[in-house]
C-alpha cells in the first residue's frame, strides 16, 4: 500500500509540473503574439485596405428567436457597424412572437424572389425579406422554420449569403463598430489562406449602451458574471492567442467568429446536433484543409470586439458548462480518427492529444485526486503537508497566470471605466479557485454523465437582464 501511495503521490506532482509548464509556456507565447499584433496592425493602414481592390465583403448571420423586444435596436446595431461592403442576415428560426413582423413594419421588408442554394441542408426556408427603403438595402431577412439549434438557423443564413466571408454571432451581442474590419484584415493581409478569425468575447453585464455601442465598460456587479469575466479574459488572453500564435487553434467562440464561406460550406456547415458547434466546425474545416493538402491558418486577435451577456444565475451558468462539456466529449469523440494520424499534422498529434489530456481529463483527474485523497486521509498515514505544499504552488501559479492576463488586458486596452473595477476584477481573482472553480468542475463532470449515459439535453433559454442603456441627450 505504501508503493502506491507513493506512485500516487510522483503522479499528482508530475502531472502538476508538467500543466505548469504548459501553461508557462503558453504565456510566453501570447504574450509574444499580442506583441507581434501590436506591432503590425500598424504595417497595413485599415484605410489603405478600404480603398484596396482586395477588399474583402463580409456577410453579418445573427439567428433570431423569440427576439421581439430588442430586435428591432439590436438590428439597427449591426447595420451601423463600419465597413464599405457588408450585409446583415437575420434567420428567423421559427420565432413564435412577433419578431419577423416587426422587422416587416419597421424596415418596410417585402418578400422577394431569391434564388436559394441549400448548399447546406436545414429546416424548410419560407421566405426571404428585403427592404423598399434604399436605406435598409444591406438587410436580408430569412424566414424559416424551427431547427431547434442555433445551428440550422447559421446554415440557412450561409446559405443566403453573398459574400466569401462570414461573421456568425448573436443577434443580442454588441459588436464594435470596427469588428468587421478587425476580423476580416488577417484574410487579407496573410499569405497563407486564413480559414477563421476570432476575438475575445466579453461579459456585457452591468456596461453601459447606447444606439446598440458599448459606451462604458464596468465590471460585472453580478456575483456568477463577474467571475465569467475574469475566466474569459484570461482564456482569450492567455489561452487562445498562444494557440494562434502556433495555429493550433480548435476554438472560434459561437458568439464571435469570421469564417471563410467556401471551406465552411465544403466542411458541411454547422451540425445541428452538435452541442459545443463551435468547436466542432473548427475541428472539420482543419481536416478540410488537410484533405485538400493547402496549408491554412485560424488566428485570433487580441482587442475585445464582442459584449454579451453572461449567465447571472447559478441554474442557467451550470446549463450552459454542463454543455460545454458535452460539446467537448462529443467532439473529441466524434473526431477520434484524427488522433496521432501524420496526415492531420499538428492537430493530430499535438492539438486533440491537449484537448483529451488537459481539457477532457483535468475535471476527471481532480475528482479521483480528491477521493483519493480523503481515503487516503481515512486508511493511511498520508504526508499532508506534501500535498498542501503541491496544492499551495498550483494554486500560486495559477493566480500568478490569471494576473497576469488581468495585467496585459488592462495595459494593452484599458476597458474598464473606473480603477476600483480593476481592483474587484483581481480581488475575483484571488477567491475564484475556491468558490467559483468547484461549480465549473460540478458542471464538467455532470456534462460527461450525460454525453456517456446519452441523456438528452437541450439548449435551453438564458433568462436575460439586460444591460444600462443610456438615452439619448
Amino acid at each position: 500500500m505504501e508503493f502506491y501511495l507513493k506512485t500516487f503521490e510522483w503522479f499528482v506532482a508530475g502531472y502538476a509540473t508538467v500543466y505548469i509548464l504548459i501553461y508557462f509556456l503558453m504565456a510566453i507565447l501570447s504574450f509574444w503574439a499580442i506583441k507581434l499584433y501590436n506591432n503590425a496592425k500598424y504595417n497595413i493602414k485599415d484605410e489603405v485596405l478600404v480603398k484596396s481592390n482586395h477588399l474583402l465583403g463580409v456577410s453579418i448571420i445573427a439567428p433570431a428567436f423569440n427576439e421581439e423586444l430588442n430586435i428591432i435596436h439590436n438590428v439597427k446595431s449591426l447595420l451601423s457597424l463600419n465597413y464599405p461592403k457588408f450585409e446583415v442576415i437575420i434567420v428567423n428560426d421559427g420565432s413564435k412572437d412577433n419578431t419577423l413582423q416587426k422587422l416587416i413594419d419597421k424596415f418596410e421588408l417585402v418578400k422577394v424572389d431569391f434564388y436559394y442554394n441549400e448548399k447546406i441542408p436545414t429546416q424548410k426556408v419560407k421566405g426571404h425579406y428585403k427592404s423598399t427603403n434604399p436605406v435598409y438595402s444591406k438587410l436580408l431577412v430569412v424566414d424559416k422554420e424551427n431547427g431547434k439549434s442555433k445551428a440550422d438557423a447559421s446554415n440557412a443564413g450561409i446559405n443566403s449569403a453573398k459574400y466569401p466571408l462570414f461573421i456568425c454571432t448573436d443577434v443580442d451581442c454588441i459588436l464594435r463598430s470596427d469588428t468587421i474590419m478587425k476580423l476580416a484584415k488577417p484574410f487579407m493581409t496573410n499569405k497563407q489562406r486564413v480559414i477563421a478569425t476570432g476575438a475575445p468575447i466579453r461579459a456585457s453585464n452591468s456596461c453601459e449602451v447606447k444606439d446598440g455601442f458599448m459606451v462604458k465598460v464596468h465590471f460585472p456587479k453580478n456575483w456568477w458574471a463577474s467571475f465569467q469575466e475574469l475566466e474569459y479574459i484570461r482564456s482569450f488572453l492567455l489561452g487562445r492567442m498562444a494557440w494562434s500564435q502556433i495555429n493550433g487553434l480548435l476554438l472560434v467562440s459561437g458568439g464571435l467568429g469570421m469564417f471563410d464561406r467556401e471551406i465552411a460550406i465544403e466542411a458541411g456547415g454547422y451540425w445541428h446536433r452538435s452541442l459545443g458547434e463551435d468547436m466542432e466546425l473548427i475541428t472539420r474545416m482543419r481536416k478540410v484543409m488537410y484533405e485538400r493538402k493547402e496549408k491554412f491558418k485560424i488566428l485570433y486577435i487580441p482587442e475585445s470586439l464582442c459584449w454579451t451577456e453572461v449567465p447571472a444565475t447559478k441554474e442557467v451558468f451550470i446549463r450552459q458548462r454542463v454543455r460545454w462539456a458535452r460539446g467537448l466529449v462529443q467532439t473529441l469523440q466524434l473526431h477520434k480518427d484524427m488522433m496521432f494520424r501524420p496526415k492531420f499534422g499538428k492537430t493530430g498529434f499535438l492539438i486533440m492529444p491537449y484537448f483529451f489530456i488537459y481539457e477532457f481529463l483535468v475535471p476527471i483527474m481532480e475528482v479521483l485526486g480528491i477521493i483519493s485523497l480523503i481515503l487516503a486521509m481515512i486508511f493511511l498515514d498520508l504526508n499532508m503537508m506534501y500535498f498542501l505544499k503541491i496544492t499551495f504552488v498550483v494554486y500560486l501559479f495559477y493566480l500568478l497566470v490569471t494576473l497576469l492576463s488581468v495585467l496585459w488586458d488592462e495595459s494593452f486596452y484599458g476597458h474598464y471605466a473606473k480603477r476600483r473595477e480593476l481592483l474587484q476584477l483581481v480581488g475575483k481573482a484571488i477567491i475564484e479557485p475556491i468558490v467559483y472553480h468547484p461549480f465549473n468542475l460540478y458542471a464538467s463532470i455532470k456534462g460527461y454523465w450525460y454525453f456517456f449515459t446519452n441523456k438528452e439535453q437541450k439548449w435551453g433559454n438564458m433568462q436575460r437582464q439586460g444591460f444600462n442603456t443610456v438615452k439619448k441627450s
